[in-house]
């Protein structure tokens, strides 16, 4: 079953999950980095038109494969359309080797205690059952810790569990994000109190129920080494929340067991007006140093 394939891969083989779900406002920075400025498009629709014909580009170009791209997070809009006239979940997985994945999160609350919950998901059951149909494997859902306050990082992980629970009845694996800020002032107590509130969850799951877990690289090389232990977490994936990719894959290289979930550090130096060569390229050389710092460690 392809299901199991996919299980298989994401517990244990090398590489790394790409992260393409930018949504809302990063969508216009994501753009405008790829050389498409904001005078190019006029209203969502055909921001998102221009957003998924980048995306397409690089899953279609020849370097992004399962040899070193393991898996892809989707926006929900990319999960919907095509791929060389097939949909792209099932062009990921059956062209590419790569385990789809898509985001569900509708951005964040303002920030209360510390922290910025998810917005509410109304649709989220719908979305879930397309998703499943599609045969996408996971999801993603970003929450965000802006400093080391015990009652707001408690309400991110209860409610990041509570979310992921909803997820694993429609049989898809949640990938668990509570991005802690890495402008947080107290950034390595906040990481502290984080591993101890996701491992008391994670303690309370029931048998045979896994997650995946989302989280900023360290402050404390190997702080999670434990929790990509844990027999309740399939996979330990960082995000590179601000830092480049020189500096985001130095820091993952010290962190063992973890591997990268990076968006802007992975396609930082792509550009629209590049010869599909120098796309692919460019690419390729990101992938490469992304997957070194995900499998080489020190």
């Amino acid at each position: 079953m392809a299901n199991e394939s996919m299980m298989a891969q994401m517990s244990g083989k090398g590489g790394f999950i790409a992260a393409l779900d930018q949504s809302g406002g990063s969508t216009p920075k994501a753009l405008a980095q790829y050389g498409v400025p904001e005078t190019a498009y006029s209203g969502d629709a055909q921001m998102y038109g221009e957003i998924h014909k980048m995306r397409v580009r690089i899953v279609t170009a020849p370097a992004f494969t399962g040899e070193r791209v393991i898996g892809a997070i989707l926006f929900e809009g990319t999960m919907d359309g095509e791929a060389e006239g097939q949909p792209v979940p099932s062009y990921l997985w059956e062209k590419r080797g790569v385990v789809p994945f898509v985001k569900v999160d509708k951005g964040l609350e303002a920030e209360k205690d510390g922290v910025q919950l998810m917005k509410p998901m109304p649709e989220l059951d719908a979305l879930l059952a397309r998703a499943a149909k599609l045969g996408v494997f996971g999801t993603k859902m970003r929450s965000v810790v802006a400093r080391a306050s015990k009652d707001g990082i408690a309400a991110i992980v209860a409610q990041q569990f509570e979310v992921a629970e909803q997820i694993a009845k429609h049989g898809l694996m949640p990938i668990i994000e509570p991005e802690v800020s890495i402008k947080a002032p107290d950034k390595a107590a906040a990481e502290e109190m984080l591993k101890a509130e996701i491992v008391r969850h994670l303690d309370a799951l029931p048998a045979g129920r896994q997650v995946m877990l989302k989280l900023t690289i360290p402050t404390e090389a190997n702080l999670y080494r434990s929790l990509t232990e844990h027999p309740k977490v399939m996979r330990v994936v960082a995000l590179s929340g601000g830092y480049t990719r020189d500096d985001a894959c130095e820091r993952l290289s010290r962190n063992h067991g973890m591997i990268a979930s990076f968006s802007r550090a992975l396609i930082d130096d792509l550009r629209y007006d590049t010869t599909e060569a120098d796309f692919d390229a460019a690419l390729s050389t990101a992938i490469d140093q992304i997957y070194r710092a995900s499998t080489s460690k020190v």
